[in-house]
């Protein structure tokens, strides 16, 4: 059997969503053991009392998207995210899944569930949706903004780790993002890292690459710093927003156009889906010694289920003897 924290308060949603979601994964893996985490008023002791697999972590406070994370996590020591990570460390779960505050994620998870040795920094890395049902992953999403190039080379060696147990590549092409793909191009900062990666054993480095390359290219993984990854993913969300919100322009303008965006309507659902990450169950906290997945705050049912099995499927796979392997 496989125990995978999850809290219950975390993300924008009702705590009643996210049970919702652990008892679709509770259904869905038999082999599944939920530690759910959950303030007294969430509903989480009720829930656990009326399914088996089901323990309740009663805490005392949540910890709000709005609040700075590192002063929260010292001051919260009893917050769903803290007792969470600390039950992942005492070995009374083997994951966490959650949504909410990325910056909270983080520290809690770096502090109380540890880094793998050697790993300078976790990064967060998710699965892209791409043509042809092709998927690259990409990292850092926003984990640390400023990197050095020692940093991004082990975000290329966690990231090929990572394709191969999530995407089943066996020989992961992994490359840099950049402003061109020749071997010059990139600030000074870029070209040390791209010197920095070349010198990786084991991985199969490529080169440069370019944003297209994140939803466009045949790449298997793309690295780059917090604070570019961050961007390029707002980036791509924006443009998800923007097109729909033409499409609905576009729907208003005459009642063909509104049969037309009514048959497009599926698909670009479909991509959004896809974009979200949610169909893998969010983003992965890579370089940690037990799997963390984090969620968008907006998660629903179908998301934390996801989720949840996700971080169950990360640790049979042997995702951090992976990772550990690797650096």
């Amino acid at each position: 059997m496989i125990t995978i924290c999850v809290d219950v308060n975390g993300g924008d949603e009702k705590p009643a969503v996210v049970l919702e979601g652990i008892e679709r994964a509770l259904a869905a893996n038999e082999d599944l053991c939920v530690l759910a985490a959950g303030t007294p008023d969430s509903g989480v002791e009720a829930f656990c009392e009326s399914h088996d697999r089901a323990t309740a972590l009663v805490c005392s406070e949540a910890i709000g998207m709005d609040e700075h994370p590192t002063e929260a996590i010292r001051t919260k020591r009893d917050s769903t995210i803290v007792r969470g990570c600390a039950a992942v460390r005492a070995g009374e779960a083997d994951g966490f899944f959650l949504a909410g505050s990325t910056g909270a994620i983080f520290a809690a998870a770096t502090l109380h569930v540890g880094r793998v040795p050697g790993i300078k920094r976790p990064a967060i890395a998710c699965a892209m949706p791409g043509l042809a049902g092709h998927e690259t992953i990409f990292m850092d999403m926003g984990a640390n903004a400023d990197c050095r190039p020692e940093m991004i080379a082990q975000f290329a060696a966690m990231g090929s780790a990572y394709a191969k147990t999530e995407l089943g590549v066996d020989n992961p092409r992994v490359a840099l993002l950049s402003n061109g793909t020749e071997d010059t191009k990139g600030s000074e900062s870029a070209q040390a890292a791209f010197a920095a990666c070349k010198e990786v054993e084991g991985i199969n480095f490529v080169g440069n690459c370019e944003g297209t390359d994140i939803l466009m290219g045949d790449l298997d993984v793309i690295v780059t710093d917090g604070f570019t990854g961050n961007v390029a993913l707002k980036t791509l969300e924006g443009t998800a927003k923007f097109l729909v919100g033409v499409l609905k322009e576009y729907a208003s303008s005459s009642i063909l156009s509104a049969m037309g965006a009514l048959a497009l309507k599926p698909a670009l659902k479909e991509a959004a889906g896809k974009l979200s990450g949610d169909a893998h169950g969010g983003a992965v906290l890579l370089g940690l010694k037990a799997p963390v997945l984090i969620g968008h705050g907006a998660t629903s049912p179908t998301a934390v289920c996801n989720g949840t099995l996700a971080a169950a499927a990360a640790v049979s796979s042997g995702l951090v003897e992976r990772l550990t392997n690797a650096n």
